[in-house]
């Protein structure tokens, strides 16, 4: 992306809609300022362009360059304004807000009546919606207004005021604590991946139980319950439980279903307890469950009433295609998942500005994977090399690690092995520098190493014998989840057996399903 791209007030304009620029068009309209006005010839002028640059703005002669930082934040405010009085980006969150700015504004203009009287209605509607932030705002407000007026409303008023100060405050420090614990928990998430052994299992344990506050979980409200059940989420994700991960996500997502207005106000944490209980499925392998449940959201996401905006539309097609492919590969349907893969790759342009670099690199990974089960591994390449190649990215290392390793075994299916021994260095190299790496790795890399020196006819037997090696670690709680990135064995059996790396996968899916 270009550097003039990333100027704030142009990626803004490129995103409001047809209805938001007639609306701030009206909205300027309103305010009787000459249609001539400086801000508005800007707002036109790079509504019109296709890339931002600054030498077309000075050329038109509005501004001079001195002045034109100063025009453009003015605009930026304005548009922000015109978005904000816009019914499609009104909620309770805001109207909430609102009410508490005219009682600021009466308060002043000494009707506290008047103010008090909305306050009253907007801390009702505050607590309801588990808004308690602004519901604490609004107590403190009514405070400085009973300390200065007699206002005889209730003559125990101001144990009433202090007596819901104190309980807003202990529910506010505890939805805190919990939040920062789950932040942190994601953060290290981010950073180190999953424990790869005891000793990291007992330091993350230990990390979690010193943060964890004390609670009653009767006592809890809908906002509370939401971060505790996301910081357990994370720990039992961090520690590769699984089983506790499905629990979690599981009271993460009906506390939303017991709850439609929540879905409303906070559609992406509704979306992100549904990603992760998928996640969490797809892990399991609940097959069934995992159908049901994607289904499920795709469902209610294309509901009238389900909230529509720019970032809620972004995540809802991040979540849903990132599962999509997950259904494909459980089932081993990859020929059929490829049917996705122009969908996805249209979907990431006019989302560019939405989703983060990661995520688009983790979509080409699972392209790449889709690619590389279809048996299309000079496709499965170009798309890792797209991963490799961004020397900016900042993403887990365990990814980064299973991209080039899976570029190493397709370039070994598509025959291009003139360079492997080069691809064998540079993948070597880079996982030397990884802190820890998983055992499976290490076998996987020592075998390409000696790849070499082995004769044609004595390529099967080492890969009978690596089977037999990683075998011994697909029941390992810390080694596994390797296999999660890159189906290693299925693809040996494919090689043993002489059979595509599709097939073997689809044929261990069917078999499950005929157990149960």
């Amino acid at each position: 992306m270009t550097k003039e791209q990333k100027d704030n007030l142009f990626v803004l304009i490129k995103s409001l809609s047809k209805s938001e620029k007639r609306q701030f068009k009206l909205y300027v309209g309103r305010l009787g300022v000459n249609e001539d006005s400086k801000f508005l010839t800007l707002f036109n002028i790079l509504d019109k362009l296709s890339l931002y640059d600054e030498s077309v703005i000075l050329k038109k002669g509005i501004v001079k360059k001195q002045q034109l930082s100063n025009l453009k934040a003015h605009l930026y405010k304005q548009i922000l304004i015109s978005l904000r009085l816009n019914p499609s980006h009104q909620n309770i969150r805001i109207q909430i807000r609102e009410q508490l700015d005219f009682a600021t504004i009466l308060y002043h203009k000494g009707l506290y009546k008047q103010g008090l009287k909305i306050l009253d209605k907007a801390k009702t509607l505050a607590i309801a919606n588990e808004e308690k932030n602004i519901a604490s705002e609004i107590v403190e407000l009514e405070k400085v207004i009973e300390s200065q007026y007699i206002t005889r409303s209730l003559s125990n008023r101001a144990d009433e005021l202090t007596v819901q100060a104190k309980e807003l405050s202990l529910q506010n420090v505890l939805a805190s604590k919990l939040s920062n614990l789950s932040l942190q928990l994601y953060g290290l998430f981010l950073k180190t991946g999953y424990t790869k052994n005891d000793a990291e299992h007992k330091r993350i344990t230990h990390y979690f139980n010193d943060r964890l506050p004390e609670y009653n979980i009767n006592t809890l409200g809908f906002r509370e319950k939401l971060w505790l059940y996301k910081a357990y989420l994370w720990y039992s994700f961090l520690t590769l439980d699984f089983l506790s991960c499905y629990k979690y996500a599981s009271k993460w997502v009906n506390l939303f279903y017991k709850n439609k207005d929540m879905i409303v106000l906070n559609p992406v944490f509704f979306l992100r307890g549904n990603h992760y209980l998928l996640e969490a499925l797809f892990y399991l392998r609940h097959y069934d469950k995992f159908k049901e449940t994607l289904f499920r959201l795709e469902e209610v996401t294309q509901e009238k009433w389900f909230p529509v905006d720019d970032n809620v539309d972004g995540l809802t097609f991040l979540y849903i295609y990132n599962n999509k492919f997950n259904l494909h590969f459980i089932e081993g349907s990859f020929n059929e998942g490829l049917q996705i893969v122009e969908d996805v790759l249209e979907r990431l342009k006019n989302y560019n500005d939405r989703i983060d670099e990661h995520h688009i690199m983790v979509f080409y990974y699972k392209i790449a994977s889709m690619y590389f089960g279809a048996g299309e591994n000079k496709k499965c390449i170009l798309f890792l090399e797209k991963i490799i190649s961004n020397k900016s990215l900042q993403m887990r290392e365990d990814l980064l690690c299973f991209s080039r390793i899976l570029n190493l075994v397709a370039h070994y299916e598509a025959g291009m092995d003139y360079n492997l021994d080069v691809l064998i260095r540079s993948t070597y190299k880079f996982l030397i520098k990884m802190e820890d790496l998983y055992e499976v790795q290490k076998e996987f890399i020592k075998f390409l190493r000696g790849l070499g020196d082995i004769y044609p006819q004595e390529v099967k037997g080492e890969f009978i014998k690596l089977h037999k090696k990683l075998k011994q670690f697909e029941d390992d709680p810390y080694q596994s989840r390797a296999f999660l990135y890159l189906d290693i064995i299925s693809w040996l059996e494919s090689k043993i057996e002489n059979k595509p790396v599709g097939q073997i996968i689809r044929d261990k899916f069917e078999k499950n399903l005929l157990k149960k």
